[in-house]
C-alpha cells in the first residue's frame, strides 16, 4: 500500500531571493503622478484579485493621502482567476472590501471577458462626473503595481463607455507602459463633462522585506521572470498546490514535494528538452508557472485573508502607510547591504 501523500507546511527561506524591482521608470513615474495630481479628479487603483494584500503599494497611500475619499476607486482585476467557486467568491470579496471600507471597490475579470464586467465602474463615474465640476473634463488616473491589469482595465473602460476598440498595449510581462499616457475619452455625455483616464507606469514597492511577498508578486507577473530563479519560484508555486489540492498537476506527475523530480517529469511530458533529451529545467519551471497565470492548474488566493484581518486588528500589518522617503532610505539600506 503506498504511503499518503503529506505536503510541506513551510516553504524554506532563500536568503538570495532579490527583494526589489524598484526600477528607474518607477521611481520617475510616482514623481509624475504626483505632479499631475492637481489635475486629476479621481485615482483608480488596480490590485491583483488573486494577491489582494500582496499586490497593495503603500507608496500609493502618500500619492493619494490628501485625495477626498470619494475619489479614489479601487479595481481588483483577474477575479475569475482567483476563486472556482461563486459562494467563497463572494465570501472573499466581502473580505477585501472590509480592507478599504471608505472607497468604493470593484472586481473585474481577466483578459478577454466581457466588457460588462466594468459597468458598475462607469456607473459610479458617470453619476458622480458633476462632483468635480469641471467643465472641460473629468481625468481619472489608473494606477498600481506592473502588469496588475491597468491597461486592460483602460481598453475595456473605453470599450463599453464610448465602443471603441484597444488603445493601451498590454503584455504578459511588467514593463510594457513606461509613461503617463494621454487621456482616453471613457464617457461621452451630452449634457455636463465627458470623463477621459490615463494609463500610468506600474509601480513596484520600493522595499520588500518578507520574501514570501515577494514570490507572491513573482508569481503574479508583477516581476519580470528571471529576476527570481524560476525553479526557485515553480517549487514555492507546487507548494501551494499541493497545500490545495495535488491532483491539479496529476497529469504529469505523481504528488511530490521534490521540485527538480516534478520539473524532470513535467518537462518530458510537454516536449521542454534540451539536446540529447536533457530535461530544460528552466523552461519546464516558466510554463508550469505560466499554466498557473492562465489558470489551468487550480484557482486559489495567495494571500491568507484570515491572517490579514487578525494583522489589521492588532495593527500589526505590513502594509501600513510609509512615506516615499522612509520606503527610499530602506531600499537604498537594502541595496548597501547586498553590495
Amino acid at each position: 500500500m503506498a504511503a499518503k501523500f503529506i505536503p510541506r507546511q513551510v516553504f524554506p527561506q532563500h536568503a538570495y531571493i532579490q527583494k526589489s524591482y524598484f526600477l528607474g521608470h518607477h521611481k520617475a513615474g510616482l514623481q509624475k503622478m504626483r505632479r499631475e495630481l492637481s489635475k486629476i479628479d479621481y485615482i483608480i487603483e488596480c490590485r491583483d484579485y488573486r494577491a489582494p494584500v500582496s499586490s497593495i503599494n503603500p507608496a500609493f497611500e502618500e500619492l493619494m493621502g490628501d485625495l477626498p475619499d470619494a475619489r479614489r476607486l479601487i479595481v481588483y482585476t483577474k477575479r475569475d482567476l482567483g476563486t472556482p467557486q461563486l459562494s467563497e467568491d463572494r465570501m472573499v470579496r466581502k473580505t477585501i472590501k472590509s480592507f478599504d471600507p471608505k472607497s468604493e471597490v470593484f472586481f473585474v475579470r481577466s483578459v478577454g471577458s466581457s466588457p460588462k464586467a466594468v459597468t458598475g465602474i462607469l456607473e459610479h463615474l458617470k453619476n458622480d462626473a458633476f462632483g468635480p465640476n469641471n467643465l472641460t473634463g473629468v481625468r481619472a488616473m489608473v494606477v498600481g503595481m506592473p502588469n496588475v491589469g491597468k491597461s486592460t482595465l483602460i481598453n475595456s473602460l473605453r470599450n463599453k463607455g464610448v465602443g471603441k476598440g484597444k488603445v493601451e498595449r498590454t503584455g504578459g510581462q511588467p514593463g510594457i507602459t513606461q509613461k503617463i499616457g494621454a487621456p482616453v475619452k471613457i464617457i461621452d455625455r451630452e449634457e455636463g463633462p465627458h470623463v477621459y483616464v490615463s494609463d500610468t507606469p506600474g509601480v513596484f514597492v520600493p522595499y520588500v522585506d518578507d520574501t514570501t511577498r515577494m514570490l507572491r508578486l513573482a508569481l503574479c507577473g508583477c516581476v519580470k521572470d528571471g529576476i527570481i530563479s524560476p525553479i526557485i519560484l515553480a517549487d514555492y508555486l507546487l507548494y501551494l498546490i499541493n497545500l490545495h489540492d495535488p491532483q491539479l498537476y496529476e497529469r504529469w506527475s505523481q504528488p511530490t514535494n521534490e521540485i527538480i523530480t516534478f520539473l524532470s517529469t513535467f518537462a518530458h511530458r510537454i516536449g521542454a528538452l534540451a539536446k540529447g533529451g536533457i530535461p530544460n529545467l528552466d523552461e519546464a519551471a516558466i510554463r508550469f508557472i505560466q499554466k498557473w497565470r492562465m489558470g489551468s492548474l487550480g484557482r486559489f488566493l495567495l494571500d491568507d485573508l484570515q491572517e490579514e484581518e487578525r494583522r489589521r486588528l492588532e495593527g500589526t500589518s505590513d502594509l501600513t502607510p510609509v512615506s516615499m522617503t522612509q520606503a527610499m532610505q530602506a531600499y537604498k539600506v537594502r541595496k548597501r547591504e547586498r553590495s
